[in-house]
């Protein structure tokens, strides 16, 4: 039985043979000329490739037979407990194909089979750590990180400490080791600066998996303080994106020494200026343009209100130079760490 395709170019074959001219022909088989000539490019007819068009069988697709004998071949109890690529080997070994080692899968996959088998538990993904803050002091992540020194193979340590709500650089530090103990006095320096003790919602401080990180030093200190720990998964480095973030406006501003910095002193020197600018001067782009102190001390509401005012005055005085409303000068309510994606159609269909 012919395809649609190959039916249609087939009543049209069969009119011309009749007497009838291309075009009419076509238009009555609904299609235009310029279709047609594609279809028949090089006297061929071309297939559809449309990702959901119907294409016939392949000439050397495996028979149902084959498929059986597959299928009961891994059925065997020598097999019981073997993938296909350990089947396929031992098979061609004993002088046997029955078909490559995709070959297998497939048919497996496709009778309902090829599930995970052994003792060990079957690889599961882990979902990232999910965490939302309505306020500042509710939600922090930290990390370190490399500032080259003038020294080559001599590094200082770049201790941060971010709010994720305002965006806020809440604490830092520079040190010349890595270790858990420098991680948990800045914690807690940080944490009584900032009046955590006095809160009625828990904080949560999110990091990655490194060593300083789970350190028992810092976890004790978090303990101690009622501070909720949050890590991201192992072996994923995109969790913690937005300390990574700092780090990189922070190793890309103009005066940021690319060559290394000459001491600890010039470093901490550097990076308090850096801070100050960051937190009390940029006006950060995920903030809408509010400084991180603005979201932090609740004052910027008041801020985005008067530019609001001052739109609005802008577009009374030239009201053809609006086509739309004005821009939007608001910030969300909330703001997530990771946040869990809603599940579409396709990923549902997926599933």
């Amino acid at each position: 039985m012919l395809g649609a395709r190959q039916q249609q170019l087939a009543d049209i074959a069969k009119a011309r043979g009749e007497g009838a001219r291309l075009r009419p022909a076509c238009e009555i088989a609904g299609l235009s000329l310029r279709t047609y000539r594609r279809w028949t490019v090089s006297g061929a007819v071309q297939g559809d490739g449309r990702p959901g068009a119907e294409h016939s069988a392949p000439s050397h697709k495996l028979s149902a037979l084959e498929r059986e004998a597959i299928v009961a071949v891994c059925q065997e109890p020598r097999f019981a407990s073997l993938p296909p690529s350990q089947i396929v080997p031992q098979l061609a070994d004993e002088g046997c194909y029955l078909g490559s080692e995709s070959s297998f899968y497939r048919v497996l996959h496709e009778a309902g089979q090829q599930h995970h088998r052994g003792r060990a538990d079957a690889p599961r993904r882990r979902e990232p750590t999910s965490h939302e803050a309505t306020g500042p002091n509710q939600l922090w992540c930290w990390d370190v990180s490399y500032l080259l020194s003038e020294i080559r193979g001599m590094y200082y340590y770049l201790y941060l400490i971010l709010d994720i709500y305002s965006r806020k650089i809440v604490g830092w530090e520079v040190e010349v080791e890595e270790s858990g103990e420098h991680g948990a006095a800045l914690v807690q320096r940080t944490a009584l600066r900032e009046g955590i003790a006095r809160q009625r919602q828990p904080l949560v401080l999110h990091a990655d998996n490194g060593s300083p990180m789970k350190s028992a030093t810092l976890l004790a200190t978090l303990q101690w303080l009622g501070v909720q720990p949050s890590h991201s998964r192992p072996r994923v480095s995109n969790d913690n994106a937005t300390a990574e973030s700092v780090f990189r406006t922070c190793k890309y501003r103009p005066d940021y020494p690319a060559d290394g910095f000459r001491s600890l002193d010039d470093a901490r020197a550097w990076m308090l200026s850096f801070v100050t600018w960051y937190n009390t001067v940029h006006r950060h782009s995920g903030l809408n343009f509010v400084t991180p102190v603005q979201r932090h001390t609740q004052v910027a509401e008041s801020v985005m209100r008067q530019r609001v005012e001052i739109y609005e005055a802008a577009r009374a005085r030239q009201p053809r130079r609006w086509s739309r409303e004005i821009r939007d000068w608001s910030l969300p309510d909330s703001v997530w760490l990771n946040p869990v994606k809603q599940a579409t159609p396709q990923m549902a269909k997926a599933a």
